[in-house]
């Protein structure tokens, strides 16, 4: 699934290559993608067409594209699993899994959500404080320039669970998902079961700088792609999965401690850490 640095590629090249172009049609191709829009394809058709985008804006993994005439409005982007946002010349075929397309008056690049999976979507949302209602519950990212790392340490610390798994919280922090946890956890030397009430404030907001320089590293790399799925506006792969130092890497050395790379399953999915340098706590608490 792609996590913040991924949303954010794409966030840039929406914000670059479809604001302020009067929308001239929408065509949904697959209901599904609709699905949590209110009246249907007609009601995104009839608020979008002659419209237009201000800018494009993201929280964690959402995006939302606010109207410019209905500025009380705006339409929301989840990539889910397997989405995909791709300006493309009004002349390309059409995609295997193209489901909704957005053509504007200019007849330059058209709009296109893509999704192999169906369990992203597009949807209008009608916008409150800025926010779209239906993400109201989402924390702000450790990109946000408003992030408060201390209130969310706090918070971190009275949580009675796992480390790795408030992390991945989308209401205590967003956008940070199974592959960029694994990496700051890596670079924090902090096993994902370990209880977030027995680490000091000190070490949680090392994890959340950890969380950020990380997310900023793969942003700098436009992402990561370990298959076609992530592809950024113009369909290109990101490469920070070259960079990676634990998810992904069972077996291989630790590039800090040469022992190999231990994959574990957490939360029906898979986690990576190294086992000397990230120890694994005798007792944690129960899921």
């Amino acid at each position: 699934m792609p996590e913040l640095p991924e949303v954010e590629v794409v966030r840039r090249g929406i914000d670059r290559w479809a604001t302020a172009r009067t929308i001239a049609e929408v065509e949904v191709l697959y209901p599904r993608s609709i699905r949590r829009s209110p009246g249907g394809a007609a009601a995104i058709e009839g608020a979008l067409t002659g419209d237009s985008f201000r800018c494009a804006s993201r929280r964690g993994k959402y995006l939302w594209l606010p109207l410019t005439s209905k500025d009380e409005f705006a339409l929301v982007v989840h990539l889910g699993m397997s989405g995909q946002v791709l300006m493309q010349p009004v002349a390309a075929d059409d995609e295997k899994h193209l489901r909704v397309r957005i053509a504007f008056a200019d007849h330059e690049r058209e709009m296109r959500f893509v999704d192999q999976r169906t369990f992203g979507g597009v949807y209008l949302d009608e916008l409150r404080g800025g926010l779209p209602r239906s993400i109201e519950h989402i924390a702000r990212d450790p990109l946000d320039p408003r992030f408060d790392a201390t209130a969310t340490a706090r918070l971190i610390r009275r949580k009675d669970t796992e480390i790795k798994r408030v992390l991945l919280d989308q209401s205590v922090v967003s956008g940070i998902g199974n592959i960029y946890a694994d990496e700051a956890l890596w670079r924090s030397r902090l096993h994902g079961r370990r209880p977030t009430g027995k680490l000091s404030q000190a070490r949680v907001l090392e994890l959340l700088a950890h969380s950020q320089d990380v997310m900023d590293a793969a942003l700098a790399q436009g992402g990561t792609s370990f298959d076609s799925l992530y592809v950024n506006v113009n369909g290109e792969s990101g490469y920070f999965d070259r960079s990676l130092d634990a998810y992904g890497r069972e077996g291989e050395p630790c590039h800090r401690c040469g022992s190999p790379i231990r994959r574990e399953a957490f939360m029906n999915r898979s986690s990576f850490s190294c086992p000397r340098c990230q120890r694994t706590p005798r007792r944690h608490p129960t899921p």
